[in-house]
């Protein structure tokens, strides 16, 4: 039987598709977004290009000769990561693809609290001319930056533009470029106090899992402003509700939520100093052409030689 790769939720005609099929003369390259057709196609696929919640029953009950998944996300919390170590799939993940349009957000979050930015677009929209008490910069500030992976880098790299002082937080605990000090995740309640903004770029593990809660918002400077990026259950989100409510910490911005979309009847809607995006940090105008041709392209080469693919290749222990 030909072997076969699915790619799923990209056009068909996009020139990545011609990509493929010229690296894979032998194989039937399928592009295909109707629902009513992947089912077929994907009891047969040995690899799959895009993961979709939905597609997990035929997986893991149909498929026998899946070999390798490539996310679309970095975040691979919504799959099935025992079942496929279990059956022998390698899972890749879009790590990396993110770090420019997510370090942009984070600063536009920052900037636009420090300057206001939310206070005075409320303000147009009533057309209502004050100053609202505009004080802050965020030059010479110290920024806590939590996760230093691809994303984390790229935003430490510009905090250095701002002349900030950055202190970074990842597993190992060693030290990376733009950072002047690194902490392991034992001493965040260390590192909290010192920070000016924290900024969380975490992946969501059973070790992130609401770490951040009324503890931490705590520990916090009551002018610190909070970032979240990463992924919702990090936060407890009714310690943060209560924490910006208490004046604990001066503001958050959220691009990510313990349920999603947001419920309409969230209190963070209604807050003054909270600023809310639809997960949306990551979204891109170049976003497939890096997931394909930095990411997925060069594990092919590898994949077809019949080694492991090994750009972004997901630790099923660490979940990430």
């Amino acid at each position: 039987m030909e072997k076969r790769i699915l790619v799923i939720n990209l056009k068909p005609e996009l020139v990545q598709i011609e990509r493929l099929k010229q690296m894979l003369p032998n194989w039937e390259v399928v592009a295909d977004n109707d629902p009513d057709h992947l089912e077929h196609y994907l009891k047969e696929a040995e690899i799959i290009l895009h993961w979709k919640k939905a597609i997990a029953p035929t997986i893991l009950e149909e498929n026998t000769r899946l070999k390798w998944i490539q996310t679309w996300s970095a975040g691979v919390n919504n799959l099935p990561l025992e079942a496929l170590q279990a059956r022998g799939v390698c899972v890749t993940s879009a790590n990396g693809v993110h770090a420019y349009p997510i370090s942009e957000t984070i600063f536009a979050l920052m900037l636009g609290f420090t300057r206001k930015i939310h206070t005075y677009v409320r303000q147009q929209q009533v057309k209502t001319w004050h100053h609202a008490h505009l004080s802050g910069e965020i030059h010479k500030k110290t920024i806590g930056i939590i996760g230093v992976g691809a994303i984390g880098k790229e935003t430490a790299k510009i905090a250095k533009a701002f002349k900030m002082k950055v202190l970074g937080v990842r597993h190992s605990g060693n030290p990376a470029d733009d950072v002047d000090q690194m902490f392991q995740p034992e001493q965040l309640d260390e590192m909290l106090p010192q920070c000016d903004y924290v900024v969380i770029t975490l992946p969501l593990t059973t070790e992130t899992t609401h770490m951040f809660a009324a503890p931490q918002f705590k520990r916090m400077k009551d002018s610190a402003l909070l970032i979240n990026i990463g992924r919702g259950p990090i936060i407890q989100e009714e310690d943060l509700i209560e924490a910006l409510e208490q004046k604990e910490i001066a503001g958050a911005g959220l691009d990510v939520f313990a349920t999603e979309p947001l419920p309409e009847d969230s209190p963070l809607w209604e807050m003054d100093n909270v600023i809310i995006t639809p997960h949306t940090a990551g979204a891109t105008e170049y976003y497939a052409t890096r997931v394909i041709e930095d990411i997925f392209l060069p594990n092919l080469e590898h994949y077809i030689q019949g080694e492991t693919p090994n750009k972004n290749l997901v630790n099923f222990e660490k979940g990430y």
